[in-house]
């Protein structure tokens, strides 16, 4: 009777080939079909994101979630301010299409999560008093690597004018939960059960849009490698290697060539039962990371409400 993750996310761009030249060299897999582009993380049937090329600026369509017991979630959307809406053009008739009360799309499709394969090789690391790692070095020489392959889409960041009115939709009409919030400014929402510390989250702006992509990699070396050899790609913004505050997951944000940001990221807080999480109201100083380079000026900018001062 509510969302368990999320399966992916279809945004419209003014240019195809330059799309998918950004998510391959981030290390997706890339099929054209119906005039549109998905692209897979390595193993994984559904899309994690689906590219529409339409004329005007980058524009989210709609979010796609993993959800169960959907006629119960169309009969809570309506008294949380939402509405159930017809099947978008060209998209398949299976699973709930809503709105939230910003207008926001939401695709609801009842799917089981994807089974994780494990890590071949555990990040290990030797601290005092623990050495974990003997007579092997941890490092390899840096061409011996091969590139690093997202191995699912774990969240998506939104902007929306309003936070609490947005996690309240989340919450009452799509069975999510807060996990942590920052004011009025930031709720990271998480599922109920057995969920990465955030599925959604949200971030305040004058309208709403996306602000990132968050995908997960095998390690924290992983997060590094796979952010440097893809900001001097796109040559754009960047922003890490850090780690989180909230969610204490170690990051690395590189601008995608629409102003909004693709993640790198490992070791993600896990909720098991949000009902044995203590959720927490941070101060602004940790909004952003614990400890990092310092975020570009237009980090949180929404470019999809209009161009930065």
């Amino acid at each position: 009777m509510a969302v368990t993750g999320v399966l992916g996310v279809a945004i419209e761009v003014p240019d195809h080939a330059v799309g998918r030249q950004f998510y391959t060299d981030a290390g997706l897999e890339a099929e054209t079909a119906d005039g549109r582009i998905a692209l897979r993380c390595a193993g994984n049937a559904e899309p994690s994101v689906t590219l529409i090329e339409a004329a005007g600026p980058m524009r989210l369509h709609h979010v796609g979630l993993r959800a169960g017991e959907l006629d119960a979630i169309a009969a809570r959307v309506p008294g949380h301010g939402g509405k159930v809406v017809a099947v978008p053009t060209g998209f398949g008739g299976d699973g709930l299409w809503i709105e939230d009360i910003h207008g926001v799309l939401f695709h609801l499709v009842d799917k089981p999560a994807v089974a994780e394969a494990p890590v071949a090789e555990p990040f290990a690391i030797n601290a005092p008093g623990r050495v974990v790692r003997v007579r092997r070095s941890a490092m390899q020489p840096v061409n011996s690597y091969p590139p690093v392959r997202p191995r699912r889409l774990g969240h998506v960041a939104l902007f929306t004018p309003d936070v609490a009115a947005s996690a309240g939709f989340l919450t009452g009409a799509l069975g999510m939960a807060v996990a942590d919030s920052v004011a009025d400014v930031l709720a990271f929402c998480c599922a109920a059960k057995d969920s990465d510390h955030h599925v959604i989250a949200l971030a305040k702006s004058s309208a709403t849009g996306m602000h990132h992509l968050s995908f997960q990699v095998a390690d924290p070396d992983e997060v590094g490698r796979g952010g440097n050899t893809l900001a001097a790609k796109a040559g754009k913004g960047q922003w890490g290697f850090g780690r989180h505050t909230i969610g204490s997951n170690f990051f690395h944000y590189i601008q995608d060539p629409w102003g909004s940001w693709f993640e790198y990221y490992s070791d993600m807080d896990f909720i098991d039962d949000h009902a044995l999480w203590q959720a927490t109201s941070y101060g602004m100083e940790d909004a952003l990371a614990n400890w990092g380079p310092p975020p570009p000026a237009d980090f949180i900018h929404n470019y999809q409400a209009g161009p930065a001062a």
